[in-house]
């Protein structure tokens, strides 16, 4: 794994509240991230945004999450590969950036899947592009572990799916985000304190 991919990869990532604002630029637009562009993706996009800005309100840590935060004594950088039309992203950020924005030894940086093909490449999942993907790094650019797509329960979920049905239909999607809901971040914050 390349140091220097890392590097520039952080370098030109953006902050969270940049990458909120570039999403919602974009949906001034009638667009979505990326270079595909649908009615489907622009839906999704919308769904997720409004969504984003109620986790952003409603998302806090819990005790444990901010006890373990405080004894972090080296910094490191959360790189997360999004894209605003991706409905586990729309979930999962919120809660990466409050675990971020609760420790000064934490930076975040958000960098889009179909512009970082190098990179998304590096860390595909079973072979597969899925997003979101969190990479940490250390203050030299070594990758110290990843996390992603999904949270474990909800990885567990859908292998189970996919295991019965073959793969992920509507209505699955559908009660995956309402355990993202009832779980209120809590499973994302738990799987991450324990990689870093």
């Amino acid at each position: 794994m390349s140091t220097l991919l890392i590097k520039n990869s952080i370098e030109k990532g953006l902050s969270y509240a940049s990458y909120r604002n570039l999403v919602k630029q974009l949906l001034s637009k009638n667009k979505s991230t990326g270079p595909q562009q649908s009615d489907t993706l622009l839906e999704y996009s919308k769904l997720n945004d409004k969504r984003m800005d109620r986790l952003d309100k409603t998302i806090t840590l819990a005790e444990e999450i901010e006890n373990e935060l405080q004894k972090l004594h080296s910094s490191v950088t959360f790189l997360v590969i999004a894209e605003g039309w991706c409905g586990d992203a729309a979930q999962i950020l919120p809660v990466i950036n409050k675990i971020a924005e609760a420790s000064e030894k934490i930076t975040l940086k958000i960098v889009l899947r179909d512009e970082n093909e190098e990179l998304m490449n590096q860390f595909l999942t079973n072979g597969s592009k899925s997003i979101p993907k969190l990479i940490i790094a250390d203050s030299s650019f070594n990758v110290i572990n990843t996390w992603g797509p999904r949270p474990s329960i909800a990885t567990k979920m859908v292998q189970d799916y996919k295991a019965e049905k073959g793969s992920l239909d509507a209505e699955f999607k559908k009660n995956l985000q309402l355990w993202y809901n009832k779980d209120k971040g809590l499973n994302t914050q738990k799987d991450i304190i324990g990689l870093i």
